[in-house]
């Protein structure tokens, strides 16, 4: 059954992918999306998170308003959706799990692009209501 699910999740994502509009995908280089049940201890313990519940998704690369143009050959950035935490939230929330994918992947591509933090939030309150 728990790969069925995990199925069902890729495939959320990848569904949520599309929905984005061509020409953020257009613009996306060097970036794999991946999913991963729960944050590791590590990346808790570094980022000062109470639980493996608190991370819905993570960006780790260079942003794109940081890069060089002579820069060399460069591992691809990450983006990482916690299966889950975003299951989790769609039950609190009551939003479709889809939804939260949606959201989650959108908040870790606008880091791509360098957008803080507080940008993120403050585009999402725009575009989503918070």
């Amino acid at each position: 059954m728990e790969e069925k699910e995990r199925k069902e999740f890729e495939q959320m994502v990848a569904f949520a992918y599309e929905r984005l509009p061509q020409w953020i995908k257009a613009k996306m280089k060097n970036v794999a999306i991946t999913v991963e049940d729960l944050v590791d201890t590590e990346t808790v313990e570094e980022m000062g998170l109470d639980s493996h519940m608190d991370l819905l998704g993570l960006y780790r690369g260079v942003p794109q308003t940081e890069r060089t143009v002579g820069a060399g050959f460069e591992l691809p950035d990450t983006i990482v959706l916690y299966r889950l935490p975003i299951l989790d939230e769609a039950d609190v929330s009551g939003k479709p799990a889809s939804e939260v994918v949606f959201e989650t992947l959108w908040h870790e591509i606008a880091h791509h692009f360098g957008l803080t933090e507080e940008d993120v939030e403050r585009r999402e309150e725009e575009e989503f209501g918070g």
